[in-house]
């Protein structure tokens, strides 16, 4: 047979199949998640199983946590010492434990996430309470197996005479399983207890009135008693931790914010570093300083704010911002008959109720056992003493220690243990005081044998015993709650104002997308003219906003997309910088041109719409506070069909008159509430019905007869005629002509159609930007005052050769 012959073929996704459950379960039962019974991973279980089997306990001096630690990887968990001493340390941690399980001594770390010192140089033994998690460990009550090495025995659970499971929680990952079931207050679990077993079809909303949630170390406000109920029910659900803070007056009208209590498993120096963050960062205006003055008398965090500062505000901003407030999840996974269970609180205190059935009955036994056995010694003890003389001589006669007991036997009827304690007993036990003495001890023997008995025979008398001495835990090691509990989630309101100064800006954005932020002061100590403003060479001003830093600019392109920017949000220029790109601000593709820029104060205002106008016509109008963002990616602003692009979009009052004014010399009015308000994302109806090769280049928003419409055409030929002369129409229809061009070989041409329309009331001047690079400034007042059909008059020096980049109103500069 050659050796190929012993190898069979397998496939390798059934090998590791195969491998990794194995391993997986491993992980789950014997690593990563707890016992429901005793609420305990093995390497918790068998860190104190060996400093209770080595006698260091309560009593006893410290003892070297090192030798701990070695007698644990030695005995009973052969896997490295730095995750043993880190279980260890965690146990001793009270600002991670309800109840720490090891009293330590020396340096086990800090809330600031200091590590701990090496082993060698701590020490440690049992906490107090740790040994009513062993008690009546020695009594048979639990099951025990071998260790790895075969070498000596340990506990598979441990008698666990309090639920520690919800007491001191617990947090762990496996393959395929995570748990995190939070810490509870002793007393009120135990009371939980006592009330399913008084009463077992107990409902959750009745249990909760007991057991009102967690109750963390670290103390805190629980928020949401609705993710607390959905835990308790189903294993999983959420709640909101957040720290304990008041607002404290000092001298001088100023405040300051106190913090005393952080959430569960929050590292303190972390926190204090992220709100220093804020304050040297400036996120939020009014901070001083912030300090950690913790010490003996308990945690204090400081942060004191500057005169005049809104401490409610910079509070809400810290909640928000910082682990100050924490979501905590629920996930409350455990061993049960050893596979892995999302477990509900009831279904954990049964389970832990029926452990403790198991743990009484055992002990009752072991000790019926053991009394049984002492009254059949006594009652052979009280017989013999009562036929004193006769044993004696029978003993006597004897010929060895052997001989005695088979003749006690033979004789009096005594069975062997009875003859052999006869023969151990100590000649002072024959004075009369000691068979008095003998005759008590049978009769509170036979007491203490009913009593067991009744245990045993009785769930009424087990469960009651287990009641007993439950509640005698709670008296003896229960504290009261830290965490206080709010039904209801508080939202966080974070103003704008709390984050930035208030102060009035100007923005600029050019025609080739250069955007920047400047303060008036510099703004004026540049002369105050829009000249003097910073531009690349062949560059201009598009947009000019005299704006403030706690609003809100909404940036429209042709595409139909919007960018929601924060004006504070903009970089910072002097007057004569030339600013960022746009790109560095925000993602807008390089395809695509920024057609309107509107800045918004207050989103909710319900008289506002936006009213967008595209190339081909269409006209759509929706509510301003659809367009409310934090989202700093463009966002569909309106559908824009193949071959369109907006052309123009406006903040209205939903009260005025539209028109639009097309490239072939058409223009319609018609009242803006026949666009009826429609969704963020919709393409809107059709304004204008346009001619072939048509397309919209103006759009007017007009209230009343007042005022002329002013257009002019790519030649430079420019006209004004009265708003009166253009009637209300319906939407949607051909309209009406608005300027005649002119036609023919001998004729001079006007234009081969329209580029811009303006509305006029009072005089204002235009600027208009040439493909030479001459700029040039004009008056309204210099288009002539015509019919709507009439051929205007040349304002702008363009020709075949020169074309009309744009034209633009000068921008409304503030005065310096």
């Amino acid at each position: 047979m050659s050796t190929m012959e012993h190898f069979l073929p397998a496939f390798l996704e059934e090998v590791v199949g195969d491998r990794f459950g194995r391993y997986s379960k491993y992980i789950i039962q014997d690593r990563a998640i707890p016992d429901v019974r005793d609420g305990l991973k093995p390497v918790q279980r068998r860190i104190l199983y060996a400093m209770y089997d080595a006698g260091n306990t309560p009593d006893r001096p410290y003892r070297k946590s090192a030798k701990t630690v070695g007698d644990v990887m030695g005995n009973y968990h052969p896997h490295g010492d730095s995750s043993i001493y880190e279980g260890m340390v965690r146990m001793a941690q009270p600002w991670k434990m309800a109840h720490p399980l090891v009293d330590g001594h020396g340096n086990w770390g800090s809330m600031d996430d200091d590590p701990p010192a090496a082993m060698r140089y701590t020490e440690a033994r049992l906490s107090e309470i740790a040994m009513e998690l062993l008690r009546d460990i020695e009594k048979r009550t639990v099951v025990f197996k071998d260790n790895f090495d075969n070498t000596t025995k340990e506990p598979t659970v441990l008698p666990s005479r309090y639920p520690n499971l919800l007491v001191n929680g617990v947090s762990g990952i496996s393959s395929g399983f995570a748990t995190e079931i939070p810490t509870h207050n002793m007393r009120e679990v135990i009371d939980a207890c006592i009330a399913i077993i008084d009463k077992p079809e107990i409902e959750l909303e009745e249990l909760m009135d007991i057991l009102k949630g967690p109750d963390f170390p670290t103390g805190g406000i629980i928020m949401g008693t609705d993710g607390i109920r959905e835990a308790y029910r189903t294993g999983k659900g959420r709640i909101y931790i957040r720290a304990k803070t008041a607002i404290e007056d000092l001298r001088g009208g100023k405040q300051q914010i106190v913090i005393t209590e952080i959430p569960y498993q929050v590292v303190k120096s972390r926190l204090v570093t992220a709100m220093e963050t804020i304050r040297l960062e400036k996120k939020v205006e009014g901070i001083a300083e912030v300090r950690d003055e913790s010490g003996r008398e308990g945690l204090r965090i400081v942060i004191e704010l500057k005169k005049d500062a809104d401490a409610q505000g910079i509070l809400a901003y810290l909640l928000k911002k910082t682990d100050l407030q924490v979501t905590y999840s629920f996930n409350m996974v455990a061993i049960v008959n050893k596979t892995p269970r999302q477990l509900g609180v009831k279904e954990m205190l049964t389970a832990y109720i029926e452990h403790q059935k198991e743990v009484v009955t055992h002990r009752s036994q072991f000790e019926l056992e053991k009394a049984e056995d002492r009254a059949h010694v006594l009652e052979g003890l009280v017989k013999a003493l009562n036929i004193l003389d006769d044993v004696i001589a029978t003993i006597k006669a004897s010929k060895n220690r052997q001989d005695a007991q088979n003749n006690l036997v033979a004789q009096f009827g005594f069975t062997e243990r009875q003859a052999d304690a006869i023969l151990t007993l100590q000649l002072y036990r024959l004075t009369n005081l000691e068979i008095h003495s003998l005759q008590k001890e049978l009769r509170e023997i036979e007491k203490t044998i009913a009593y067991l008995r009744g245990i045993l025979g009785s769930v009424k008398k087990l469960l009651g015993v287990i009641k007993d001495e439950m509640s005698e835990i709670r008296h003896k090691y229960g504290i009261d709650r830290r965490s206080e509990i709010q039904d209801e989630v508080e939202e966080l309101k974070v103003s704008l104002e709390v984050m930035v100064t208030p102060e009035d800006v100007l923005v600029t954005l050019s025609q080739e997308g250069y955007v920047k932020r400047t303060s008036l002061l510099s703004y004026t100590r540049s002369g105050g003219e829009l000249d003097n403003t910073g531009l690349k060479e062949g560059d201009f001003v598009r947009f000019l906003l005299n704006v403030n830093t706690i609003e809100t600019l909404l940036l429209f392109t042709k595409s139909g997309q919007y960018y929601a920017l924060p004006v504070h949000q903009i970089p910072e220029y002097k007057w004569k910088d030339n600013g960022t790109a746009i790109v560095n601000v925000i993602p807008i593709p390089k395809d695509d041109r920024i057609v309107s820029v509107i800045p918004v104060k207050d989103f909710e205002d319900p008289a506002k719409s936006l009213v967008f106008v595209t190339k081909k016509g269409q006209v759509k109008r929706t509510e301003l506070k659809e367009y409310k963002s934090n989202r700093s990616t463009g966002i569909v602003a309106c559908k824009v069909a193949d071959g369109d692009e907006v052309l123009q979009v406006v903040v209205s009052d939903n009260s005025k008159d539209i028109v639009l004014v097309t490239k072939q010399g058409m223009s319609i009015r018609f009242r803006e509430e026949e666009v009826n308000p429609m969704g963020r994302a919709a393409g809107g109806v059709r304004g204008i019905a346009l001619k072939e090769d048509d397309e919209v280049v103006g759009a007017e928003w007009i209230y009343g007869d007042e005022g002329e419409l002013l257009v002019l055409t790519d030649l430079g030929y420019a006209k004004r005629s009265l708003i009166v002369d253009y009637p209300t129409q319906g939407r949607g229809g051909k309209g009406i002509a608005t300027f005649e061009f002119k036609e023919g070989k001998r004729v001079k041409p006007n234009g081969n159609g329209l580029i811009r329309s303006f509305l006029v009331k009072m005089d204002y001047r235009l600027i208009a930007w040439l493909s030479s690079g001459e700029r040039l400034i004009f008056s309204t007042e210099a288009a002539p005052l015509e019919d709507r059909r009439s051929v205007g008059k040349q304002l702008i020096p363009a020709s075949k050769t020169v074309s009309i980049v744009d034209v633009l109103r000068y921008p409304e500069l503030p005065q310096s």
